[in-house]
């Protein structure tokens, strides 16, 4: 009895080794003073946000943390990754090989911090159909969550205010 628990055990915890999922995010709100800057920082409210993001995950493991290369998307993320100790690793949206990303990242749990237009595109990326559209420009909330396991998909949005 014992052999076959055992048995059981190391076969479903190689099982779970196969399950990856991606938590997208849209970068908290940005300051809106010059619609010239192309790297702006987060507002007030951006920063109680990227607060909060690092609340709504501080119970859910993360093993990385991909962001863009602006502040506004560093700083939403930068209270978690400080948090959870994790490096905030970058990325570019346009040079993404995103069946590499699947596979350098399976078996992991990975916060990705983007755009309005990249992270709905992203996530359809990840799940392989146009399921997700572009997100409204006063919209910071969104959270994407991609499961793949054992070859098995499921994906969903969520509100997270």
């Amino acid at each position: 009895m014992k052999i076959l628990f055992l048995v059981l055990f190391i076969l479903s915890n190689n099982l779970n080794d196969n399950c990856s999922t991606f938590y997208l995010i849209r970068h908290a709100e940005k300051i809106r003073v010059d619609s010239s800057d192309r790297d702006p920082d987060l507002n007030e409210k951006g920063k109680e946000r990227a607060l909060r993001w690092s609340e709504y995950f501080s119970n859910i493991k993360l093993s990385k943390i991909y962001s863009t290369n602006y502040k506004r998307t560093i700083n939403t993320v930068q209270p978690l990754a400080s948090e959870k100790k994790l490096e905030i690793k970058l990325y570019v949206p346009s040079e993404i090989e995103y069946e590499e990303f699947m596979s350098t990242n399976k078996g992991e749990s990975v916060l990705i911090a983007g755009h309005s237009n990249t992270t709905p595109f992203f996530a359809n990326a990840l799940i392989g159909e146009d399921v997700y559209s572009q997100i409204d420009d006063f919209n910071n909330s969104n959270l994407y969550i991609v499961n793949i396991c054992n070859n098995e998909l499921n994906h969903r949005l969520i509100k997270v205010e």
